[in-house]
């Protein structure tokens, strides 16, 4: 028996110690090959016009972020102010860097809290601002049920960048190479 659990410990210590490499690295893939696109695209649908488009955010950067307002102003944006122009624009940008930051591993636990800000406003705003409370679409935690867009998938998004944010990008990433450039 005590050979057993020596095999066993051993074994799984060696996990355990490719974990810590791998984890961040599969961590940042998983981010990717689920994430970055859907991102990419959302911040594309913001962008306005022209090579400087994400100065002048689309209408539809507007409706997303503020729905209800952009309805009550009869969908004319340009009763709004700095400030929504502010939130919409840094949004814009957000979509675009915060999730190239985590993949190419710069900043990474930066990054990786950014988004995680990100993806509770975001959520805050489907349910608050776009009424997004029906069962399939915000889902419940803890019934039969895996398919929720907010409450489920979210908090699996959301758990691949707390692995970030506690183990940083990892030893393939730009901020390991900046580590080693330093020391």
């Amino acid at each position: 028996m005590t050979a057993l659990i020596s095999l066993h410990n051993a074994l799984f210590d060696m996990v355990e110690r490719a974990g810590n490499f791998l984890l961040p690295l599969f961590a940042r893939f998983t981010f990717a090959a689920v994430l970055l696109v859907y991102y990419w695209n959302s911040g594309l649908t913001k962008l306005g016009d022209g090579i400087f488009g994400f100065l002048s955010p689309s209408i539809g950067a507007y409706s997303q972020i503020f729905p209800r307002k952009l309805e009550a102003a009869g969908y004319d944006v340009s009763q709004f102010g700095l400030f929504e122009w502010a939130v919409v624009t840094a949004g814009t940008l957000a979509e675009f860097t915060l999730p190239l930051l985590i993949v190419i591993g710069l900043a990474t636990r930066l990054a990786s809290l950014g988004m995680i800000g990100f993806i509770v406003v975001q959520s805050l705003t489907d349910i608050v601002g776009h009424g997004a409370t029906d069962q399939k679409t915000l889902g419940a935690w803890f019934d039969r049920l895996s398919d929720g867009v907010i409450l489920d998938q979210r908090l699996l998004w959301i758990f691949v960048l707390i692995v970030l944010v506690v183990k940083g990008a990892g030893l393939l990433s730009v901020d390991a190479l900046l580590r080693r450039k330093a020391a």
